[in-house]
């Protein structure tokens, strides 16, 4: 069963040791970028996935997509064009310091793509799930056109549509956006929903009393009377003790039931980007092998605690080493 992923392939530049960007002397380079993350963690976990998306046609470019073949996800589908790749600038973070990101693509080829471009009929062909997000949109008034077309094409070729929120303040508030609206658009043809309560909130202009599982489940149940089409919200919730140092549960709601994880504690973080992405790679994973609401949540929990402990943006864990998680971690296996 092929899974079709679609958006933007970043880059990112880090100093290394946790150092601040005013004393750094060298940048270290990851590839990311959300949809692509998801891409590379489902290929991974042994599932025939495809990239669609456009990324400079240069040395940059080159780069971001042998980060995705490297993996065995198709790029046959991910278009060439001149122009600036999209990055980023991230600053670890360590002790009660926050890391921080600056934001660096404006403009960039992917932003400025022409509809036609992307082949988004031919990469959805015989696909079982078509996964996109947020972040598109966000990019400005060409990258709501794009979100647009992805969905109308999987609409179009009846395939099942995952929409991870990833709402990013920094990217809607750059330009005059109606985020809500726009994004109230896109879900409402969406079968899953990868979001929490202030996701729906910010869609539906409403708030939700309560606390913890029952605001929870309320923002559920508003979310699916709002959206017909939707039959899975997933969800984590995260308590930041240190920079390395969370605790982290997740939760799954269908229109009949839901789960909620207890609540792990995560330890010795190396890698804090890309655990979102990590979450909804092992909810579809779980959802792809026909998995109630109680694996889908606790196969996203472990994924997402498994990525907080590899380098880099992408989560490379395999399936042998999901499948023999513990929240307690373990030996060496030999």
């Amino acid at each position: 069963m092929t899974v079709t992923c679609f958006g933007e392939l970043l880059l990112r530049l880090t100093p290394p040791g946790s150092q601040l960007m005013v004393q750094a002397d060298s940048l270290e380079l990851h590839s990311g970028g959300a949809e692509g993350n998801v891409a590379v963690a489902l290929a991974n976990l042994g599932h025939a996935v495809r990239f669609a998306g456009l990324v400079s046609e240069n040395a940059l470019g080159d780069r971001a997509v042998a980060a995705l073949r490297s993996a065995g996800v198709d790029t046959a589908f991910l278009a060439r064009a001149p122009g600036r790749m999209g990055i980023y600038f991230m600053e670890d973070g360590a002790g009660p310091r926050p890391s921080a990101i600056t934001y660096d693509r404006a403009g960039s080829a992917f932003a400025e793509a022409d509809l036609t471009a992307i082949d988004f009929a031919g990469a959805l062909a015989g696909a079982r799930l078509f996964h996109t997000g947020g972040i598109t949109p966000a990019l400005g008034p060409k990258g709501v056109a794009l979100a647009k077309a992805a969905s109308g094409a999987a609409l179009a070729a009846k395939v099942p549509i995952c929409f991870d929120g990833n709402y990013r303040g920094a990217l809607w508030s750059s330009w005059d956006s109606n985020p809500g609206a726009i994004l109230r658009e896109l879900v409402a043809e969406a079968t899953i929903l990868i979001g929490n309560h202030r996701d729906i909130s910010l869609m539906l202009g409403q708030t939700f009393s309560g606390d913890g599982a029952d605001r929870r489940r309320e923002a559920a149940e508003a979310a699916f009377a709002a959206f017909p089409k939707l039959q899975l919200i997933a969800s984590t919730a995260r308590h930041l003790v240190t920079s390395d140092h969370h605790r982290i549960a997740a939760r799954v709601d269908s229109r009949v039931a839901s789960h909620q994880t207890a609540e792990i504690d995560v330890t010795g973080i190396v890698g804090r980007i890309g655990t979102g992405d990590a979450f909804a790679a092992g909810v579809l994973h779980a959802w792809l092998e026909g998995g109630d609401e109680r694996s889908l949540a606790e196969t996203g929990l472990a994924l997402t605690a498994l990525k907080h402990a590899v380098p880099g943006d992408m989560c490379l864990v395999n399936r042998a080493t999901l499948e023999s998680f513990s929240a307690s971690g373990g030996d060496v296996r030999r």
